[in-house]
């Protein structure tokens, strides 16, 4: 039997973008739904790090394209951090676009990155995409699993 949505703790999802009009989008996209949370924002990519390594994170979506340190070198930083990895598994990063992808999908790739988008991308291929990333590390494996059983 198939557990519905609801049943599992809620995908802990942060944001990192530069614009705050991108960030309030995306949050209003991933709060309408009950299987998501947003645990918090970040304008770069220091401060997304910052962030999940104190919260535990399922999924980061994040901008490429940031000041301070860009979306690219976060991932690579969020991934591989030894701090991070004491709340769980290393949060599914989902980069964000509004330039050509294929420029990018090698270095993100290597960068540990779960998949790239593009920032214009519809509502309903977000939250399937956001889902998918929360689900990689199985349900019971993920950081929020964790936090609930504590």
């Amino acid at each position: 039997m198939t557990s519905s949505p609801a049943a599992r703790p809620p995908v802990r999802v942060l944001i990192a973008d530069d614009a705050p009009h991108q960030r309030a989008g995306w949050r209003m996209v991933l709060d309408s739904q009950p299987d998501l949370t947003v645990i918090g924002e970040a304008g770069d990519g220091a401060r997304a790090l910052a962030i999940v390594r104190r919260e535990p994170t399922d999924v980061v979506l994040m901008d490429l394209h940031m000041p301070r340190v860009n979306g690219l070198a976060a991932s690579e930083r969020i991934t591989g951090d030894a701090a991070v990895r004491t709340l769980g598994p290393a949060p599914r990063i989902v980069l964000a676009t509004a330039i050509d992808l294929d420029d990018h999908v090698a270095e993100a790739a290597r960068a540990g990155v779960f998949a790239v988008v593009y920032k214009d991308i519809d509502p309903e291929s977000l939250l399937e995409i956001v889902r998918a990333a929360g689900a990689a590390a199985g349900p019971d494996e993920g950081p929020a699993s964790r936090e609930r059983r504590s």
